[in-house]
């Protein structure tokens, strides 16, 4: 079982600020992103980390012609906000989980697990859901749904 990938890690919190700057779900920002932009981040996540977060995001926002859209899910939570690296490794967590021993699909599996129905429930800071264990968040996304 992969463990602790900064890649990934580094991909899924890039994806999330992107996400909070351009204020879209993230489900929308990878489809708009694609596997290939995003197999290329995952894959020289080790030089743009070298970059402030805000420059790479700037990038590819840029590079990848991505709008400003209006879901706002910091502006909405009512209580602290998960910052985007707390957030990024809670889907690095799971999509390591859904990958298993296979790296040759990690984006792949990436853009599964961000367009599943556990998106919406990872991006309500409202609920305590995003920061339950690591088990459970697995189990529920194997599920289909929160699981009792």
């Amino acid at each position: 079982m992969m463990k602790n990938n900064s890649s990934l890690f580094y991909t899924c919190s890039l994806i999330e600020f992107i996400g909070r700057e351009q204020k879209l779900k993230r489900s929308e920002l990878v489809n708009l992103l694609g596997r290939s932009t995003i197999a290329r981040i995952y894959r020289y996540a080790d030089v743009f980390h070298c970059e402030p977060i805000e420059k790479t995001a700037g990038d590819f926002i840029e590079n990848s012609n991505i709008p400003q859209g209006s879901f706002d899910n910091v502006a909405s939570c009512r209580y602290m906000v998960p910052d985007y690296w707390t957030i990024g490794e809670v889907y690095e967590r799971l999509i390591e989980d859904v990958c298993g021993e296979d790296q040759d699909h990690v984006a792949e599996r990436l853009m599964e697990v961000y367009t599943s129905w556990i998106d919406d429930a990872l991006s309500n800071y409202n609920t305590d859901f995003y920061y339950q264990s690591r088990g459970y968040i697995y189990q529920c996304y194997k599920e289909g749904k929160i699981c009792d």
